[in-house]
Formats: structure tokens, sequence, C-alpha cells
């Protein structure tokens, strides 16, 4: 039973800090004023009117009475007194009835206290409209041959505090919702700053200047925060630039080797060392290339289709079949994008001879597909191949022009760009690369 109103709840509510802070404010004070409201009609206002309302109905019996037994003479003084004293204008009208349209309302308090104690007193002798004049009540009581009109102000009957007691129950309770807004609202800036800070970080996009800003707490953490990424950074910066380093050198002595070879009078086993050299050359000459380029590289916001496209044009002679939409705006490193899709492409075309490229835009994320018809990747190896420097051991090994950093850099370039990118068998038994990147 807990548990089925606990995944209510967690359906119902809204999901962000702002209106769930917004929630636990607003409700009690919004609570509060209903049951405020309640008290004060139950024990103020309703018993207020029950009073009133029993005054006055004795006021009209009175009235009623005088008629009844005393001569017009006397009736037009005391209706000349009633009217000077007490408000009431009073008059007869012979040969008159009541009126057939009833005036009272069932749902007003004030027509229900008024129905409540006339009833008894006249029966079905009687009418009444508060709706007709805004402060007087037009009451009409059947005597005779004719009618006995009385108005009276509807203030004898409903007591004036009302509006005075709703106005200052409503007004402090706005007051005070809309001072939680803009509190709440300078609460929860810092932490949608921290959030989309994290987010550009986990994207590739560095942001130079963050200031932890808020609450001690949201301070704290924003301040760790840029330290953690600071510390990420450069510990990425140290590696690519440790890395390029020990590639760089290794290019001496690799032109060294090459030298030495060149003088073997063997020269089957000259040969065979020299292609070697050659691979290893062509390994250091990858990752430098690709190191420069994510050096140099900086964010901007490019048309991915349009990308694409330039990338197809060295490709005309192949079979390459392209279906996307229009206006496939992202931000992020244009020229690793670019060498990520080439790396993909020449890829698909190493090993098969036809190539669908799709893009599709969902809510979030625009997902790129490319299927061949080549052999494909066993699927227990599919996590394997984007570990660099690794191949398998099938017909994708035979092609030697590559050297195993193909689908590391792209798998690389895709996570730092805050996507994903997975494997998959393709509708022709080749590879599926499935590619999404949020925009």
């Amino acid at each position: 039973m807990f548990y089925g109103l606990n995944k209510f709840f967690k359906k119902v509510l809204p999901k962000r800090l702002f209106y769930r802070s917004l929630i636990i404010v607003a409700a009690p004070i919004i609570i509060l004023q209903f049951i405020i409201t309640g008290v004060f009609f139950d024990s103020l206002w309703i018993k207020s009117n029950k009073g009133m309302t029993r005054s006055l109905a004795g006021e009209v019996k009175t009235i009623f009475d005088i008629y009844k037994k005393n001569n017009i003479k006397n009736n037009e003084m005391i209706t000349e007194l009633y009217n000077r004293n007490f408000d009431f204008v009073i008059s007869y009208k012979e040969n008159e009835k009541l009126p057939s349209v009833k005036g009272e309302r069932w749902y007003s308090p004030v027509d229900r206290s008024l129905r409540r104690e006339l009833k008894p007193l006249f029966g079905s002798d009687y009418w009444f409209d508060t709706t007709s004049y805004k402060n007087i009540v037009d009451l009409r009581i059947r005597y005779k041959d004719g009618i006995l009109k009385i108005f009276f102000p509807k203030k004898k009957i409903a007591p004036s505090s009302v509006r005075i007691f709703a106005l200052w129950i409503t007004f402090p309770a706005i007051l005070l919702i809309f001072i939680a807004l803009v509190f709440l609202k300078n609460q929860t800036r810092p932490i949608i700053r921290l959030a989309e800070a994290a987010q550009k970080f986990g994207r590739g996009e560095y942001e130079r200047e963050f200031v932890p800003s808020g609450a001690y707490e949201i301070r704290q953490a924003g301040f760790e925060f840029d330290r953690m990424r600071k510390r990420i950074s450069r510990h990425l910066n140290q590696r690519s630039e440790m890395l390029s380093g020990i590639s760089h050198d290794l290019r001496t002595p690799l032109t060294r080797l090459k030298l030495q070879l060149a003088l073997l009078t063997q020269s089957e086993l000259a040969k065979k060392m020299s292609e070697d050299i050659d691979e290893m050359e062509k390994m250091l000459n990858v990752y430098l290339e690709f190191a420069s380029t994510r050096k140099e590289s900086k964010n901007e916001i490019f048309d991915l289709n349009q990308l694409i496209k330039e990338i197809l044009q060295k490709y005309e002679s192949k079979l390459i079949k392209l279906s996307s939409e229009e206006n496939l705006k992202i931000t992020g490193r244009k020229i690793l994008i670019k060498r990520c899709f080439t790396n993909l492409i020449d890829n698909s075309l190493s090993y098969g001879k036809k190539l669908e490229i799709s893009l599709k835009k969902n809510a979030s994320n625009i997902l790129i597909i490319m299927d061949d018809d080549g052999p494909g990747i066993p699927e227990e190896e599919r996590e394997n191949v984007f570990k660099p420097f690794y191949r398998i051991d099938k017909s994708r090994s035979q092609n030697k022009s590559g050297v195993g950093l193909g689908l590391s850099i792209a798998n690389d370039v895709i996570r730092a760009h805050g996507g994903n990118i997975e494997l998959e068998t393709s509708p022709y038994k080749g590879l599926r690369v499935k590619i999404s990147l949020p925009f």
C-alpha cells in the first residue's frame, strides 16, 4: 500500500527542485489559509449572520403584527417611525401578488439563513430577493388582499467584515508565496549553473570562468567541482603532452633503424623489419595528428548534415547513400567530429562496398546510423575494438593500412561530446554504427 502511494506521488509531483521546494513552502500556507477560513466562517461569520438574521426576522414579524392589529392611521405612523429610525422602507400595495419567480439562491449562506428564519413565521406567504439590488434586500409578505413590501439594508443580515477578512487572509498569503518564489529562484539558480557547467565539461566544452555562488553548501559543491574539473583537465593535458612527446621522440630512433636496415645485406629480413617499422611510424603519426588536432580545435556551432556532405565529396566513386533532415546544428569541436566520421566511413568502405548513412533528430539528440555490407564484427569483440591498437583476427585484420586507432579515436571524440556510440549488425549482415550526439 505504502509503496503504491509512494510511486503515485513520485509520478504526480514535479521533477524539478524549484517546483518541489515551492510546494514545500506554499502548501502549508495554503492549508493554513483553508483552516483559518473554515474556522472563521463556522465560528464567527455564520453565527453572526444567524443572530443578525434572527433579529431582523423579529423586527419584520413585529411590523407585520402591528399591521394586522392597528388601523390605517396607526400603521402609517409606525411605518414612518421604522423608516426614519431603522432604515426600513415599508409600503403596502393592494391587489398585488407575490412574484412567481424565486429570487433566493440555494448556495448562498445569507439566503439560507433568511429563509430559515422567515419560514416558521410566514410559511409560504413571503418572497425575498438579495441579488437585484447591490446593498438592499427586497422582502415581500402576503397581507390581506395585497403585499407588504419591506426594503432593508443588506448589512442587517450580512456582516461587513467578510470582505476585509478575505482581503487580509489572501493578500499576505500571496505576498509570502511571491517572496518564497524570489528566494527559491535565487537558491536554485546556482544549482542550475553548476549542472550546466558539469554538462558542458562532460561534453568537452571548457568554461574558464566558473564562480561558485548561492548558499554555503552549494558554493562548497561548486568550489569542489571547479577544483576537480581543473585537476582532470590538467591530467588530460599532461597525458596528451607526455604521449605526444614520447611519440615524437620515438620517430628519431625509428628513422635511424630504417637507415641501418637499408645497409643490411639480407634483403628479405630487411624488408620484413622495414614493414614493421613503417607500421610503428604510421601509428605514431596517426596519434600525433589526433593529439595536435584535439589541442587546436575549439567549440563552435555547426550543421552536422552539411559537415557529412562535405566529407562525402571525396567518396564520389563509392556507393554511399545519405538520408538526413535539415537544420541539424550542434555545438562541439568541428575538426574532431569531422575526423571521427572520416575514420568511420573509411573503416566501412575498407571492408564493404556499400554504405548507408541516416541522420535523425529526436527530443534531445541527433541519431546517426551507418550501415555497411562488410563482414561485420562478432558480438563478443564489439567492446574490445574500441581499445587502442586492438585488432581482431578475422577478415578486418587483413587490411594492413589501419593501425587500430580508428574506432578508438571515434569513441573518444563521441564520448568527449557527451554522446554515445554502439556497434550492431546492419540489415546487410555487415556492421551498423549507431551514434547519438546531444544538441
